[in-house]
Parts: C-alpha cells; structure tokens; sequence
C-alpha cells in the first residue's frame, strides 16, 4: 500500500445506484400537475366567486397548501 490508494481500498466508494431507483414512479408526474392545477383553480375560482359560500380565506389557505405540495414534490422527482 503507498501513498496513493483507491477509492476502494480507503472505503470512500459508494456504489452507483441502479436505474430502477433513479426514477420515480408514473403517477408521480400526474400528482404534481394535479396538486399545481387544483391549487391554482382553487385560488381563481376563490377570486371568481365561483365556489360554494362567500369569498373565504380558508380557500386562499387551502389553494396555496395544494401549490406548495405541488412544490415539494417536483423538488424530489426524478
């Protein structure tokens, strides 16, 4: 063993990750697309005054939940 050794033999290689665990699954597109749209109809048809009751924050809070949800997964697709 001299100065220069492998990545191996020092113990600091990490082995490639196999391609069925790179990708995410089909629906995982579907639900992004399905959490950024429905939020966003959500917030218009609050300001449209298009949904059930009268103008509400609560659906302010909940279009704006379902776009950051829509956030967070497109963070982690692969």
């Amino acid at each position: 063993m001299g100065r220069y050794m492998s990545a191996e033999t020092r113990g600091r290689y990490t082995k490639p990750i196999s391609r069925s665990e790179q990708s995410s699954p089909r629906w995982y597109g579907r639900a992004i697309l399905g959490l950024l749209l429905g939020g966003t109809a959500v917030v218009t048809l609050n300001y449209l005054h298009a949904l059930p009751g009268a103008v509400s924050s609560w659906y302010l809070i909940v279009g704006l939940a379902l776009i950051f949800g829509g956030f967070v997964l497109a963070t982690r697709y692969k």
